[in-house]
């Protein structure tokens, strides 16, 4: 897989650059849904393939990505423990850790 070939993918899905898992497989739903050639509504049957080679593709990339356990990324995925931490002690926002 090539870079260019993952940003096809998730340009397919119209999706932003980070997205989460669960947000990657329900929009694979809705387009499923949308374009599948038993619908009635005259689908591409070459649309249903893009989005499947699509999902393939961003399955791919996230069954092999290396989470991040490190402080820094759990401080990044979760900004409100960051703030409480940054602003704990600060009497403005808490009891000054008293």
């Amino acid at each position: 897989m090539t870079y260019r070939e993952l940003q096809d993918a998730l340009a397919e899905f119209d999706l932003p650059q980070r997205v989460t898992w669960r947000q990657l497989k329900e929009r694979h739903r809705q387009l499923v849904r949308r374009h599948h050639p038993d619908n009635d509504d005259g689908s591409d049957p070459e649309k249903i393939r893009r989005i499947n080679a699509a999902y393939k593709i961003l399955h791919e990339y996230c069954n092999d990505y290396q989470f991040d356990f490190s402080r820094q990324e759990f401080m990044e995925q979760c900004p409100e423990e960051r703030l409480r931490e940054q602003f704990s002690m600060d009497s403005m926002w808490s009891d000054g850790g008293q």
